[in-house]
């Protein structure tokens, strides 16, 4: 799986890790939903057993498993440079507009 990210998006990802070590996930959480799920992209510690990784210059990207086959081979990551949020895209969906990151380090 290959994630593309331009230069902004770069930097608004390094200033969600405030200068820690972490890794960004990727998923879609079902969680008091009532629907097929919502995509979030949550900052853990370390990688969970069932995570997949992707490198991306300096980031680590987690994807579980049992959801890789919910992506395009290659996706798209964007920061909005008008709100503070992302995009995830591929060439042929818009996965979601609108995705907070959420730092979950030591909680």
């Amino acid at each position: 799986m290959i994630i593309s990210i331009d230069a902004y998006t770069e930097e608004k990802l390094a200033e969600s890790l405030a200068g820690r070590p972490g890794f960004f996930k990727l998923f879609y959480d079902t969680e008091d939903c009532g629907c097929n799920g919502v995509l979030v992209i949550h900052i853990l510690e370390k990688p969970l057993e069932t995570d997949i990784t992707i490198t991306v210059k300096q980031f680590t990207f987690l994807i579980d498993k049992q959801q890789e086959s919910l992506f395009d081979n290659t996706l798209k990551l964007e920061a909005d440079r008008a709100y503070p949020s992302f995009k995830v895209t591929s060439d042929s969906a818009l996965y979601s507009a609108n995705i907070r990151i959420k730092d979950v380090r030591g909680s």
